[in-house]
């Protein structure tokens, strides 16, 4: 009986810094360090919240770049329910998904090798982001449908090119949605 009392102290203790003053802290830090990424990464256009850098988007117009495929449910690019789709690369359901979306694909640029990440879905199903490989795939079908000259959309892929994170991790990357948005000249 005399080691409760001590025992229920250090956990309220323990529940009230861990559970709530910690966090607040940490949350307090992260909000003065890096507000923009604390609240999101949200673009605006004027007042309006039109998406997150950090989320992909369902893009589907043939004027638009396309994402990577979002394995969510039940409908793609779900913050709400972030997963994979867990189907391994000998699964028909996966080959019949990327046969689709390489079928769509190769409507308006013939049978020239597909970039992966145009045809899969990425670990969370809410990559905002594309291989330049990807995008450079696409500044043919996407120049047509808006009637501009290849040229001007590869010098937007280009400027929404994204480099290594701090020059060795990752590849080069184009955040779709900035993309898209510069095409629309929202930004």
């Amino acid at each position: 009986m005399k080691n409760l009392r001590p025992a229920i102290t250090l956990v309220v203790f323990f529940t009230l810094f861990f559970g709530f003053l910690y966090e607040a802290a940490v949350t307090e830090v992260a909000e003065l360090a890096f507000p923009k990424q604390a609240y999101g990464s949200l673009l605006k256009v004027g007042d309006k919240v039109i998406g997150s850098e950090i989320l992909g988007q369902n893009f589907t117009d043939p004027k638009y770049f396309w994402g990577r495929l979002s394995a969510t449910t039940p409908m793609p690019y779900n913050a709400a329910n972030s997963m994979g789709s867990n189907l391994g690369p000998s699964n028909p359901d996966l080959v019949k998904a990327a046969q689709a979306r390489m079928d769509e694909l190769n409507k308006y640029k013939g049978r020239s090798p597909v970039p992966v990440d145009l045809v899969t879905a990425s670990a969370s199903g809410l990559d905002p982001e594309i291989s330049v490989a990807a995008a450079d795939y696409q500044v043919e079908r996407v120049a047509k449908q808006r009637h501009l000259q290849e040229a001007q959309v590869i010098d937007l892929v280009k400027k929404y090119t994204s480099d290594r994170q701090f020059g060795i991790f990752g590849e080069p990357r184009v955040n779709v949605l900035k993309l898209n948005l510069a095409l629309d000249g929202k930004i």
